[in-house]
């Protein structure tokens, strides 16, 4: 028997997805926790696993198209198993969704209202719209992202052409409307008879280049950038840290973490040190309010992981109840599950405090913009082995310097910088 694949929960307040990719397609063979398909929201991009074995007889939705939780997008089964026809339980499921309101269908809405069923499951025939139905209103069929993007560049939607369910504007159909605009030569100017001379300048259009898209990642990083350095007033200070006791203790337990299951860098090391700083002044794990500043009790530690296309920012949950091989085994989860595409929504959500390990790539300082709407953020340059004059005497240490930028609505310097000399206390008296 036939099984459905629908559109998975994908975390709290996530009440929809776009299929990014198929991973695999109509005919292919699957094996069981295969992953099948890769699902984008506006926080993270994730694969979508095969519950069972089988064969993907059908996809019933398109790479580009945003449709909500719970909708139907494929079935699996054996090779000749016969698919549920219009009107089936797996028509009523996909009109059960439709008319629940969640893709935003004003006709929809009207035909629960009235109870029929009958005229949207035609629509609706297995999750394949019918080739002579009606278009929708394209305002209200319409994804967010869709109309984030009409929006930043001053697009009617009613002259775009929708080619997903019963009319709807996917993120394919307006990208490719801005593709043909632009190849669409400009419109005459007029120039009035008399005109003082202008300095010849090349105009944009004529400048040579290649447009690059905008994935949904690279477009809500540079949204929240924005809205961060808009929000809260920056400060910087920085701070150089010695890792000299890290980087022997590191070297005495390595070989044991490994046995452990674990690959003992220095991150954990760091997010440790920043949960002891963050107790010391709990000021910092905060957030600005217009009434006042939130403390926050749990203190859960986001660490920026870059990727191929982008940065995200996966969050160590209840950072404070792990001990070092705990957070180690957290850190390489987390990160190896990043670079996978592999997280859920929920897990790089929820940070009260960051940090960037910027170092990795020979970065030795830098000044991150915060991650609203937490009070601060802790970038780690990187450690190296540098000429260091201690007691009047020259001596070689690893040393690496970290800066911590916070919001000036909440701290001052003197307090961003008590913060910053426990975290250093910590790493250089490590045991």
């Amino acid at each position: 028997m036939a099984t459905r694949v629908i559109m998975p929960e994908m975390g709290e307040g996530v009440i929809e997805g776009t299929i990014a990719r198929w991973l695999k397609q109509e005919g292919d063979e699957i094996e069981e926790f295969e992953p099948i398909l890769e699902i984008e929201t506006d926080k993270v991009t994730t694969e979508a696993t095969a519950e069972i074995g089988g064969t993907l007889l059908k996809i019933y939705v398109d790479e580009g198209e945003t449709v909500p939780v719970g909708t139907l997008l494929a079935f699996i089964g054996d090779a000749g198993d016969a698919l549920p026809e219009a009107g089936s339980d797996a028509g009523e499921d996909q009109t059960a969704v439709l008319q629940e309101g969640a893709l935003h269908n004003e006709e929809a809405r009207e035909a629960a209202a009235a109870g029929d069923r009958e005229s949207v499951a035609d629509r609706h025939n297995g999750g394949r719209v019918q080739e002579d139905e009606e278009e929708l209103p394209y305002a209200d069929w319409a994804s967010p992202v869709v109309k984030r993007i009409a929006e930043e560049h001053d697009v009617d939607l009613s002259r775009v052409q929708g080619t997903g369910r019963g009319g709807r504007t996917t993120k394919r159909d307006i990208m490719a409307y801005l593709d043909e605009r632009e190849k669409e030569p400009a419109a005459p100017v007029q120039r009035p008879a008399a005109r003082q001379p202008q300095p010849r300048r090349t105009p944009p259009e004529a400048i040579p280049g290649e447009l690059v898209r905008l994935s949904n990642m690279r477009r809500s990083i540079a949204e929240h950038m924005v809205r961060s350095k808009q929000t809260s007033p920056h400060v910087t200070t920085v701070f150089e840290v010695d890792f000299s006791a890290v980087v022997a203790h590191r070297n005495a337990h390595k070989a044991q973490y490994a046995r452990d299951g674990a690959r003992l860098t220095f991150t954990p090391y760091i997010v440790e040190a920043t949960v002891q700083a963050l107790k010391a002044h709990p000021i910092v794990n905060s957030t600005w309010q217009e009434d006042g500043v939130l403390l926050k009790r749990e203190i859960n530690i986001g660490m920026a992981t870059a990727l191929e296309d982008g940065l995200i920012v996966p969050v160590i949950k209840g950072a404070d109840q792990y001990n070092l091989l705990g957070l180690a085994r957290q850190v390489n989860d987390l990160a190896q599950r990043a670079r996978n595409n592999q997280l859920k929504p929920a897990e790089v959500q929820g940070g009260t405090f960051s940090i960037t390990n910027h170092g990795i790539s020979g970065s030795l300082f830098a000044t991150p913009i915060i991650n609203q709407p937490q009070c601060g953020i802790l970038g780690i340059g990187m450690i190296e082995k540098r000429v260091k004059v201690i007691d009047d005497a020259i001596a070689i240490r690893p040393l690496a310097y970290v800066s911590f930028t916070f919001d000036h609505h909440i701290l001052d310097g003197a307090t961003a910088d008590y913060f910053v000399a426990t975290f250093k206390e910590r790493i250089e008296n490590w045991e």
